[in-house]
């Protein structure tokens, strides 16, 4: 398999994808953020200085998925369909377990945008929670499922 992203020069290079079927894609990526427990209290009562920590970390991960492009330099811009972005608290983390899922029908997929949209959610929680707690720490971002276009679908064991 050849990197697709490099031309036969070695030159960086956005794909042709003009001539691919239009269909139906999805993709879903994961992330996560470790916290303290006395920080992941503050964060599922409400208490956060800077507000409603998980919802405005939701909507920055929707944001970024539409942002993608502007941000990967190879990306195309894609009419995405939908974005759907959670965040869980988990005691057993702890943290805050966060997955995206972004739709659209086109010619290319939205891995890239799944995984923007839980990449920016986690700094989000970062950004809103680092006055009390700076040893947090992202992980575990991933793509989950991919399906849509030639090659099918692909779901992490």
């Amino acid at each position: 398999m050849a990197l697709t992203h490099f031309n036969a020069q070695g030159d960086a290079h956005m794909v042709d994808v003009s001539e691919k079927p239009v269909t139906s894609r999805i993709a879903t990526a994961e992330s996560h953020i470790k916290m303290a427990p006395e920080t992941l209290d503050i964060i599922t009562e409400g208490r956060a200085k800077k507000g409603d920590v998980l919802g405005v970390a939701r909507l920055a991960g929707i944001m970024a998925a539409k942002r993608t492009a502007d941000l990967i330099p190879l990306c195309h811009p894609l009419p995405i369909t939908k974005v759907n972005v959670d965040l869980v608290p988990d005691a057993t983390l702890p943290g805050v377990r966060i997955t995206a899922t972004v739709k659209t029908t086109g010619q290319t997929g939205v891995e890239m945008e799944a995984l923007t949209a839980a990449s920016v959610a986690a700094l989000t929680v970062y950004d809103m929670a680092k006055a009390v707690d700076k040893e947090m720490e992202i992980g575990g971002t991933r793509v989950l499922l991919k399906d849509g276009g030639k090659s099918g679908r692909y779901e992490a064991l």
